[in-house]
């Protein structure tokens, strides 16, 4: 492989708290080590429309802190098409890119990996999604912040829910993994979880509804993964028609997840991970995304963290049905 010189990073997909310090990390990393960088502007979109700037010390100072991403976000069916990833390519020969290191989620390093082994173009990916579904490694950046900022949401709702004996239903993000309900539901004491990847969370819920909550009448917490097959909004109509004597709310806390300043672990790991993708670069390695497993930095083909499912801790599902009583 050719010696690297200058490389190129952007975010790609959903932001997610704990990006800009990953930019951050890359890029005086990189200086760090003699190298040039670019930043490119809305993922693969900044190729396509030369739009990117070159990143020192001093643009990403007093960036650790803050949410959302300096690079911005964009999703680029363009990209996705051959004629597309030619485009991307003729331009990063153009300004002379040697490598890229691209943050995101398992859409962004499905169009990595098809570009690098397109055009040999080394890549090394960094993951961050909210969702923490990216197979090879234990946390993504921006899990945490976001966990917490769901936690402190419903912690704030139990206070009112427990002032009026109220059932609240309380959507979280996780598309189609369960990662963020199974945790938050814990750290939360709530009553039921609806997950995704297990339809007989659906069982339980009715099983509370009838026998617990019916018993108890007093206030209740119910966390819906958004990727459940039953939506909140429909179990939220169903309870109020079949239980007309419960007070039930709905609450769907959204995009309100994404964003805010990244927790300390966020930051952390994404200074490690943003440190760890320079370095392989420098190595010769390519086509891989560092993760992070049992506190240490490693590499996984992003072949392997795209096609591979991860799986929820079967520990946590065994909690949830012991504290659930």
């Amino acid at each position: 492989m050719k010696e690297i010189k200058k490389i190129g990073v952007l975010t790609s997909g959903g932001d997610a708290p704990g990006m800009n310090a990953a930019v951050r990390a890359v890029t005086r990393t990189a200086i760090y080590n003699g190298l040039k960088v670019v930043g490119i502007h809305e993922g693969y979109q900044g190729l396509l429309q030369k739009d990117t700037f070159e990143l020192g010390s001093r643009t990403v100072g007093h960036l650790i802190q803050r949410g959302g991403t300096l690079l911005r976000s964009a999703r680029c069916k363009e990209f996705e098409t051959a004629e597309g990833r030619k485009k991307a390519y003729d331009y990063i020969q153009e300004i002379g890119l040697d490598g890229l290191v691209v943050i995101g989620g398992d859409g962004t390093f499905t169009g990595a990996s098809i570009f690098s082994d397109e055009y040999n173009i080394p890549v090394i990916g960094i993951p961050a999604t909210i969702d923490n579904d990216i197979f090879g490694t234990d946390a993504t950046i921006g899990f945490d912040t976001a966990l917490n900022t769901i936690v402190e949401a419903v912690d704030k709702i139990r206070d009112t829910a427990s002032a009026h004996n109220r059932l609240f239903l309380i959507e979280v993000m996780g598309r189609d993994a369960g990662f963020i309900a199974l945790r938050a539901g814990i750290a939360t004491g709530a009553e039921s979880i609806l997950l995704p990847e297990f339809e007989e969370y659906q069982t339980k819920l009715r099983e509370y509804l009838e026998q617990k909550h019916k018993r108890s009448k007093q206030n209740g917490i119910i966390i819906v993964s958004e990727g459940s097959k039953i939506k909140a909004y429909d179990i939220y109509k169903e309870i109020t028609k079949e239980h007309p004597e419960y007070d039930v709310r709905l609450s769907i806390l959204g995009h309100l997840q994404r964003g805010g300043s990244p927790s300390a672990y966020d930051r952390v790991i994404a200074s490690q991970l943003g440190v760890a993708a320079v370095e392989a670069l420098l190595t010769d390695r390519s086509n891989e995304m560092v993760g992070i497993r049992n506190n240490q930095v490693v590499y996984v083909p992003l072949s392997d963290s795209i096609k591979e499912d991860k799986a929820l801790n079967k520990n946590l599902l065994r909690i949830v049905d012991i504290l659930s009583i």
